[in-house]
């Protein structure tokens, strides 16, 4: 049994241990929810920064001020490109992995990528709760996150499934999430 996914108008039939990928803007769930689904499917999560960190044995934000962005964004690229080849997993990327082309087309390809679209106004309910946690977000005002956030909108327009996380619970979007993939 699979699923449909597409993806530049190319429809694919996919196997249940099609690994699957979350993307969408920092603190729009993909960890919670991630975690969820692979619970509910019984595979392996894993969150990408946490990976990352483990490899460094530091925060992302220590290796963002000690190493680098450009050296965590090579290590994600690396990390990520990896897995997607591989199947049955379910991953939670960084709110900025899409940026890079090359990730993003192993997951597309390889993957079934899930955005989890959040609203602005959502959103900036959560700054308070995880602004310390991420680097990016580090000395911006309240404009510049906006434009931050706006501007990878784009990026994530990228997927096989979009699911609107407003006025949604974790696990009424993991359940969807699963009855969808069947």
């Amino acid at each position: 049994m699979g699923y449909v996914r597409v993806y530049n108008g190319v429809i694919k039939v996919i196997g249940n241990q099609q690994s699957i990928v979350f993307i969408g803007f920092m603190g729009a769930g993909k960890t919670t929810i991630g975690k969820l689904v692979a619970e509910k499917l019984r595979r392996e999560f894993i969150d990408i920064d946490e990976a990352i960190e483990k490899e460094y044995g530091i925060p992302t934000s220590e290796i963002f001020k000690k190493i680098g962005e450009k050296a965590f964004r090579a290590k994600e690229k690396e990390i990520i490109i990896e897995l997607s080849k591989r199947q049955g997993y379910i991953l939670s990327l960084g709110g900025g992995a899409f940026l890079q082309e090359e990730t993003r087309e192993a997951c597309l390809q390889n993957c079934t990528v899930i955005f989890l679209d959040i609203s602005w106004e959502y959103w900036k309910e959560r700054i308070g709760l995880i602004i310390d946690s991420r680097p990016v977000l580090q000395g911006r005002n309240q404009e510049e996150i906006r434009e931050l956030f706006n501007s990878r909108q784009a990026i994530y327009q990228h997927h096989h499934i979009k699911i609107g996380t407003d006025d949604q619970q974790p696990e009424q979007i993991a359940e969807y999430i699963v009855s969808k993939l069947g």
